[in-house]
């Protein structure tokens, strides 16, 4: 393995949507860095099979917005 070419690999701590946390290794940040999920297998519609839609800036409300003219009637 080459010196001085690849990145530092520490451990730090996850912390899942419901406040759980679990150490693993990784280059993310630094030493003892927490890392706050916002989407992770307990709360992603992929594994929970529960569909909820997040609004991030409102984006969600200016679509619903924009298009709520349209639809079956």
């Amino acid at each position: 393995m080459q010196k001085e070419i690849h990145p530092e690999y520490h451990t730090i701590t996850v912390q899942m949507t419901d406040g759980t946390t679990f150490e693993t290794r990784s280059t993310w940040g630094k030493e003892g860095d927490v890392m706050k999920l916002d989407i992770d297998p307990k709360s992603h519609p992929a594994w929970t099979g529960v569909h909820r839609l997040l609004d991030s800036g409102g984006q969600l409300a200016k679509f619903n917005k924009r298009f709520s003219g349209f639809g079956i009637k």
